[in-house]
């Protein structure tokens, strides 16, 4: 029976994080500011996800740290993202093998 309360009570808040904008925001957002303030945040927030999982899932730093130097070299280069996860976990796996 907990179950069905954790569902439901994660559907409504999933729900009401979506439907709030809605609500509020019935006209074009004109200010300058909150407009490039809005289009942050989805880069924030994956970044706030990805950045903590990075360093904590190898339990060795030094993996995390080639790994993550491998894909950001290569994203900044413009590589295709199958590429940059391909190269930045070999880069890791070699790193791993060696420590």
């Amino acid at each position: 029976m907990s179950i069905a309360i954790y569902i439901a009570v994660m559907a409504g808040v999933t729900y009401l994080i979506r439907m709030l904008p809605f609500a509020f925001f019935r006209r074009k957002i004109k200010s300058q500011f909150f407009r490039s303030f809005l289009y942050y945040i989805p880069y924030a927030v994956l970044s706030a996800m990805t950045i903590p999982a990075i360093f904590y899932t190898t339990h060795n730093i030094w993996t995390a740290v080639a790994g993550t130097a491998i894909a950001l070299v290569l994203a900044f280069l413009e590589m295709p993202l199958i590429v940059v996860a391909l190269a930045a976990s070999a880069a890791a796996f070699i790193v791993g093998l060696f420590m």
